[in-house]
């Protein structure tokens, strides 16, 4: 710490579990097997991208747990915070922090991952991850914040408090992602009936359309479904975020 109390940084110290790390690995021989065997010859039939891809999706997971561990990190100062990403920083001076909330972890994440985050909000009501200040790297990340967001107070030209103009903002924001993450379900779940639908026509000689059916309908599904929620929710919006677990 430094004379204000407020150096510190936050890094990943809880390492990535071995048992997913190991399915990640097994998963990319495996493409590459099925990638060795369809550049080696196949059964002539046209160009399988499927391993390829698969190979692609594989290598980019792996590079980015590796800039997450190596490089993503909290640093927090008397002159502001700064989020360092797996490639990109953000910088903030506290005049510029509108609030610091704890938040769930989005369903899904399931429990090899944080189930509590912490979120910078800017006064344009704006919300950015801080890496690794969350329940996996600190013992207690609500205790954390407030007394980060105590000691970091005389720092500050303006008070914690809320803002109805900024929240307002912070609710449409929330507002959007939520209906854009129902959305991105539906596609997915649009795209494994396609794919059915493909099999299907496919065994009986009548598949004609694969781009169309498992790309083109799935997104359109997905914008139209995220439109017609995020529409819906503007009147009916979400409660606000849990601040503490």
């Amino acid at each position: 710490m430094d004379e204000g109390g407020v150096r510190r940084e936050y890094r990943m110290r809880r390492k990535q579990p071995r048992s997913q790390l190991l399915l990640l690995g097994l998963l990319l021989v495996n493409a590459f097997v099925q990638t060795g065997r369809v550049s080696g010859g196949g059964d002539g039939g046209g160009v399988r991208w499927g391993p390829p891809v698969m190979v692609l999706v594989m290598v980019v997971a792996i590079a980015r747990i590796s800039l997450e561990h190596f490089r993503a990190r909290t640093r927090v100062s008397t002159a502001g915070i700064i989020a360092q990403g797996p490639v990109r920083a953000r910088n903030w001076a506290w005049s510029d922090v509108y609030d610091i909330r704890v938040e769930h972890a989005p369903r899904g994440s399931g429990p090899a991952a944080p189930q509590w985050l912490t979120y910078l909000y800017d006064f344009r009501g704006r919300r950015f991850l801080l890496p690794h200040l969350d329940d996996w790297q600190v013992d207690d990340p609500y205790a954390e914040v407030a007394e980060l967001c105590l000691v970091a107070a005389p720092l500050r030209s303006l008070t914690w408090e809320r803002r109805p103009d900024v929240e307002e903002r912070i609710l449409r924001g929330a507002v959007r992602r939520r209906a854009w993450t129902w959305g991105a379900n539906g596609t997915i779940a649009v795209f494994c009936l396609m794919f059915a639908v493909d099999v299907g026509r496919a065994a009986t000689g009548r598949s004609d359309h694969p781009f169309l059916l498992m790309v083109c309908v799935p997104l359109a599904s997905g914008v139209a479904l995220a439109a017609v929620l995020d529409r819906y929710w503007s009147t009916r919006p979400p409660r606000s975020p849990a601040r503490q677990p």
